[in-house]
C-alpha cells in the first residue's frame, strides 16, 4: 500500500514560501503593516464571500480564519 502525504493548503502552504521567507512576511517588509492588514482583511472577506459556492467550503473558511489570525498576530506583535 502506498502512503500519500497530505499537501498543506491553508497553514503555510509550500507555494507561499521562498526558502525560509514566507510571502506574507516579505509583504510586511515591502509594503508595511497597514497595507498588509488591509490585504488580510480583504482576503478574509473574499474567502468568506465565496466559500458556499466552492467545492471545499471548509477549506475556504479555514483560509479566511488564517487571514484573520494573521491580522491579530501582526497587531499583537506591534503593540
Amino acid at each position: 500500500m502506498s502512503e500519500f502525504k497530505k499537501i498543506e493548503t491553508v497553514e503555510h502552504p509550500q507555494h507561499y514560501n521562498q526558502g525560509s521567507i514566507e510571502c506574507i512576511d516579505a509583504m510586511i517588509a515591502a509594503f508595511g503593516i497597514t497595507e498588509v492588514i488591509a490585504f488580510c482583511k480583504l482576503n478574509a472577506f473574499k474567502y468568506i464571500w465565496r466559500a458556499e459556492n466552492k467545492f471545499n467550503t471548509l477549506e475556504d473558511l479555514k483560509k479566511a480564519r488564517w487571514y484573520i489570525d494573521k491580522i491579530i498576530e501582526i497587531q499583537e506583535r506591534n503593540i
